[in-house]
């Protein structure tokens, strides 16, 4: 059996895979990013997930996960992913490189994710060969659902949107205040998904006048950070993946256009098409 897992800082979309290419089960988990959980971490949360029923049935795993590419980060999921399925051969990459296939397959173009956070590449049709940094949610992650959401809150707080809006907020986060934000961003653990979650907020209210000049700040700056700094960035189409391009996509789209760039394909996951990679490798 073939296990492939898409692995993203917020959770990791698993499939396996019999020998005649049919899926058996497909599971969540959380998000197994290496810059934010070890080895123990990622040991425990398999093994209270549904995968402990065929962990030594499994013969290939092939894992795609946020932050996994470099050997050191990598080595981390790899480890715990060794252990767990002791009768498996391990094949652990990025992310971004998941994207690639299942978006562009065998063909070349831009590829980027934006999720809770954000990454982008040029890749050949087999392989990544340029990456700019994405330097993550505190100095980067342009476009992402982490960026949108720092941008919400730091408004927010700032007092910056309508009565209404913050009417709105307040009830759909009663608990929240500027103490207990304050502490999930600086001292609790993963605030990039924190900060990530009122992304969903800010789609909702797109129409508001001040959301929407957020959403195409941020938008804007992903494209100027990111794809227009790639060699003949406009020469080649763009791919996305990811929550916030499959629901931001109408501004992403508009915002694509000014700066002379051709979309392709957005996918809101990728996992399914990943399947059909391996299955047909």
């Amino acid at each position: 059996m073939i296990l492939i897992a898409d692995s993203g800082s917020t959770k990791t979309d698993w499939r396996l895979v019999n020998n005649n290419s049919n899926q058996i089960y497909s599971i969540e988990t959380i998000g197994f990013n290496p810059y934010f959980i070890d080895a123990n971490g990622i040991l425990d949360e398999l093994s209270k997930s549904a995968l402990s029923k065929n962990n030594t049935e499994v013969k290939q795993v092939f894992f795609y996960g946020a932050g996994c590419s470099s050997s050191e980060k990598s080595s981390i999921v790899q480890t715990a992913l060794q252990l767990f399925f002791n009768n498996a051969q391990i094949d652990v990459e990025h992310d971004l490189l998941a994207a690639a296939r299942a978006v562009s397959g065998n063909t070349s173009g831009l590829v980027a994710i934006l999720g809770t956070g954000a990454n982008t590449c040029l890749y050949d049709g087999k392989n990544i060969t340029t990456n700019i940094p994405a330097l993550g949610y505190l100095l980067g992650d342009e476009g992402s659902g982490a960026h949108l959401g720092m941008g919400f809150i730091k408004k927010y707080l700032h007092h910056e949107f309508s009565e209404k809006i913050n009417e709105e907020f307040s009830q759909a986060y009663p608990n929240l205040n500027l103490n207990k934000i304050l502490d999930a961003v600086y001292k609790q653990a993963l605030p990039n998904r924190f900060l990530a979650q009122f992304s969903r907020f800010v789609h909702a209210h797109a129409e508001d006048d001040k959301i929407k000049a957020l959403i195409i700040a941020c938008m804007n700056e992903f494209f100027e950070k990111y794809i227009c700094k790639y060699p003949n960035y406009s020469a080649y189409k763009l791919n996305l993946v990811g929550s916030v391009a499959f629901y931001y996509q109408n501004f992403i789209r508009e915002i694509a256009l000014i700066h002379q760039i051709e979309i392709d394909t957005i996918i809101k996951q990728p996992i399914d098409a990943l399947v059909k990679y391996h299955c047909n490798a």
